[in-house]
């Protein structure tokens, strides 16, 4: 589609827990120290999305110092009743009186075609969706943002990426272990099985760059899964998204 349309926005929560699988297993969960691939694909999903588009994320900025901490949980048993777990959040911390504690994060990010969706060719407008995706940017998203799992509320916000003071401007070099990327679903990837896709992340100067999914060399079958697509909702006609918009703009 030529050269991608890139959207840049800032989530925050006081907050966040982006699970590593690993520590799944004895029932208790672990936060990676950033955020990972497809957590924030979900919350640029969250802000916009269709089925049309696959939204890419290139770029993150930490822009508050790493800390964690633990808390208490009573997670519900299959057999049931609950269960207790220690959960290790992510939050962070004032260096202020007047600073909000919590993660805060810069996100630079753009849309491909779903290419695996020929029906909805005719909805591959690049303008209309990038200027719909920032004005929901703007707007806070459509859905409810997370960070990494419900119980941390996210809010989202304009930015412009690279802007503002961050803890980590000129640390260095931060290198993390093997780490969880993302899922080659089947209606992005065309195989009816869903893959886990893993990488070996660094850190520059509070910087991240993610590679993108077809790079990752690491991969595991998870299970067989068939796609099974939203229709197209109408979307072959004028989009209806169009009407909406405009009509907000009259207001």
């Amino acid at each position: 589609m030529g050269k991608p349309n890139k959207v840049e926005f800032k989530v925050s929560g006081k907050y966040a827990l982006f699970t590593d699988p690993l520590t799944k297993i004895g029932g208790e969960k672990c936060s990676y120290h950033i955020p990972t691939y497809e957590a924030l694909k979900g919350i640029i999903s969250s802000v916009y999305w269709k089925p049309t588009i696959v939204w890419v994320i290139d770029n993150l900025r930490v822009m508050k110092r790493i800390r964690t901490q633990t808390r208490s949980a009573k997670p519900i048993k299959y057999s049931g009743g609950n269960d207790l777990s220690i959960y290790t959040y992510l939050t962070g911390y004032k260096e202020r009186d007047d600073d909000k504690d919590g993660v805060e994060y810069q996100v630079q990010a753009h849309f491909e075609w779903n290419l695996y969706r020929p029906d909805l060719a005719n909805d591959r407008n690049e303008n209309k969706h990038f200027f719909v995706a920032r004005r929901m940017i703007e707007k806070g998203g459509r859905r409810d943002v997370f960070l990494g799992t419900r119980e941390c509320q996210g809010y989202v916000e304009p930015c412009r990426f690279g802007e503002g003071k961050g803890d980590y401007d000129g640390y260095g070099e931060i290198a993390f272990n093997l780490m969880f990327h993302g899922f080659d679903y089947p209606d992005e990837a065309g195989k009816d099985e869903l893959w886990a896709r893993f990488w070996r992340p660094k850190m520059v100067n509070g910087r991240v760059d993610f590679i993108e999914p077809e790079e990752c060399t690491i991969r595991k079958l998870v299970r067989s899964m068939k796609a099974e697509p939203p229709e197209t909702c109408g979307l072959e006609e004028p989009d209806l998204l169009e009407g909406y918009v405009e009509a907000e703009v009259e207001q």
